[in-house]
């Protein structure tokens, strides 16, 4: 049997096997950002499918953090009732699930949210928005709404929780020199850009105690100019595993630079999988925590060398399990082919039309429908 299914553990929390399914926002909330029964049962699905551990989407702990209509949100006491009906049934399902925290700091929709969007330093790319500085008193505020975020988790029965700090949402801005220019106590040098992280991460312990899983998705580098360097992510995630974080999940790119998109199209061939690879090698060497990588695994035999030569602890993947939700399941079973996923990015077009994410050409083969008629549909 291939080490991808034997059962392992983080922090108490144990898996059946060392897939995951990475945080994927599915546009299935509610306009307020609670839980639907058809979202639940984009969960069950992942459960059934056999998926180790399920990351939700990217949950906002506080109203103008929200970055992405029908986003799944954490940020008050009256969206535990729901979320807790997603944690039963996935457990009934015997599946497990992690809650991932997140603000969008300046890249949130003012459109959805009504209030400033909030940045890491004033920039002349702002013209014509309503942004606000990050002062050393949001931080503050914002520590205390991440461990309340964390608390409505635990009480929902979330097995774990993940900080997002990827992508170039709020906590990464912080990570990056590109976002983060500032000359007070959270700027310059890595140790200073990594503080607030240090600071949620002790807030949330206080709160979630010592055997809750607490895990940070972190970029390998930004690939913008001035972006986060590999050097410093390394420091940055040897910080985190110090402080007690119990696992990393390594990702990269930023949001809306029209470079670099975090799901890169095209993934056509083994050499192109695995493309955040050499970076995890180099973290493997220095972090002593669980390591789970992201970024275009489609096959079987890569996700199985990347764990078995020790680059990797955890496989996590997105689009391939929102064209085959029972993927893991068809590999245990023996049937190796590569995921079915085409890598088109076509999936979040119709989350977008508040109609939930799902495998777009999937239903075009099905039914026969055009590229270009369907690409007309989600322009």
């Amino acid at each position: 049997m291939s080490i991808l299914f034997e059962e392992s553990s983080i922090n108490g929390m144990v898996l059946k096997n060392r897939f995951m399914r990475a945080a994927t926002w599915e546009g299935l909330a509610t306009p307020e950002g609670e839980a639907t029964p058809r979202l639940i049962d984009m969960m069950v699905s992942l459960a059934r499918g056999g998926v180790g551990l399920i990351i939700t989407s990217h949950s906002y702990v506080s109203p103008e953090g929200q970055g992405t209509p029908w986003q799944l949100g954490v940020y008050k006491d009256e969206l535990v009732a729901k979320l807790r009906e997603m944690t039963s049934a996935v457990h009934e399902n015997g599946g497990k699930i992690v809650l991932q925290l997140a603000h969008a700091g300046q890249f949130a929709e003012q459109e959805l949210t009504g209030r400033a969007a909030l940045a890491v330093l004033d920039s002349e790319d702002f013209s014509g928005r309503n942004i606000k500085r990050v002062t050393p008193e949001d931080v503050q505020r914002l520590v205390h709404l991440y461990s309340q975020a964390a608390q409505r988790a635990k009480d929902a029965g979330f097995d774990g929780i993940e900080i997002h700090s990827a992508h170039g949402y709020f906590l990464s801005q912080f990570l990056s020199p590109a976002f983060n220019k500032r000359r007070d106590e959270y700027g310059g040098s890595i140790e200073n850009r990594a503080r607030i992280h240090l600071m949620i991460y002790q807030s949330v312990r206080k709160v979630v105690g010592d055997d809750f899983p607490i895990l940070i998705k972190m970029n390998c580098g930004d690939f913008i100019e001035d972006g986060i360097s590999i050097d410093d992510s390394l420091s940055a995630a040897k910080t985190f595993a110090q402080a007690g974080f119990d696992a990393i999940e390594l990702s990269g790119g930023i949001i809306r630079t029209g470079r670099l998109s975090p799901s890169r199209p095209g993934i056509t061939s083994v050499g192109k999988e695995a493309y955040f690879k050499d970076y995890a090698v180099r973290l493997k060497k220095e972090v002593r925590i669980p390591l789970i990588l992201v970024g275009g695994l489609r096959s079987f035999e890569v996700a199985d060398s990347i764990v078995t030569s020790g680059i990797a602890d955890y496989i996590s993947m997105s689009r391939p399990l929102i064209r085959e939700p029972d993927l893991i399941s068809r590999w245990q079973k023996g049937d190796l082919r590569k995921a079915e996923c085409k890598s088109d990015n076509l999936c979040f077009n119709p989350g977008f039309e508040g109609k939930g994410i799902y495998c777009v050409t999937r239903e075009m083969e099905e039914n026969k429908i055009s590229g270009q008629d369907l690409t007309s549909r989600f322009s």
